[in-house]
Order: C-alpha cells, then sequence, then structure tokens
C-alpha cells in the first residue's frame, strides 16, 4: 500500500495543466535536463506549497511572480522562509523578467546552481 499523498498534488497537476506564459517559455529551457544537465520538476509541492521549479539536486527553487505578488510580499516572504528553514535556496523572477530576457533569467539561475 502507498503512503498518504501530499493533499496539495492535486492542486500541482492542475497548475502544470495551466502554466502562464513565463512559465512556460521557462520550462521549455529546463526541461529534458536543457540546463547544463541539471533536472528540474515544476509545480512540486513543498510542505504547506506548489513551487514553480525545483531541483532537487542543487535545493534551488525557482519562483516566477506575476503582477499579484505586488501585493503578496509578505506571503511571499513567508513562502521564502519556510523554503530556506528547509534547505532550499530560493530565486525569484517576475514573469516579464522570463518573456523579455529569458538568457539573462537562465544566466542567473545557472549562477546558483553552479554555486
Amino acid at each position: 500500500m502507498r503512503g498518504r499523498k501530499n493533499p496539495l498534488t492535486g492542486m500541482a497537476r492542475v497548475l502544470r495543466r495551466r502554466p502562464t506564459d513565463a512559465e512556460q517559455k521557462l520550462w521549455f529551457e529546463l526541461r529534458d535536463r536543457r540546463l547544463r544537465g541539471f533536472k528540474f520538476r515544476r509545480q512540486m509541492p513543498k510542505g504547506n506549497y506548489v513551487v514553480d521549479f525545483v531541483c532537487e539536486d542543487r535545493r534551488l527553487v525557482i519562483e516566477l511572480d506575476g503582477g499579484q505578488h505586488g501585493d503578496r510580499k509578505a506571503a511571499d516572504a513567508e513562502r521564502s522562509a519556510y523554503l530556506v528553514a528547509e534547505g532550499y535556496r530560493v530565486l525569484r523572477f517576475w514573469n516579464n523578467e522570463v518573456t523579455e530576457n529569458v538568457e539573462g533569467v537562465l544566466s542567473v539561475i545557472v549562477e546558483a546552481l553552479e554555486d
């Protein structure tokens, strides 16, 4: 018998089926070990949260923030603090950073992965 599933698994599945344009663009660059051979997963439950992207080998979480996050600074800070306490590094990018400068975003991600 399998263990209990995380209740956020269903929400993660829905989020994987409905990515934002920025998530879709970044996922194209991260999937299938395309970024220097590092394995990423998307929309993964971590505690009480679903993170946008995670590289478990490097304990790196990447979060993409849209306009709604301007009003959610406290909640985003709490989320990041939880992830850091769990041993992850957290990178946050605005959606427009990904859509307008994906190469720059990838450069920052590579630097964090190789640090």
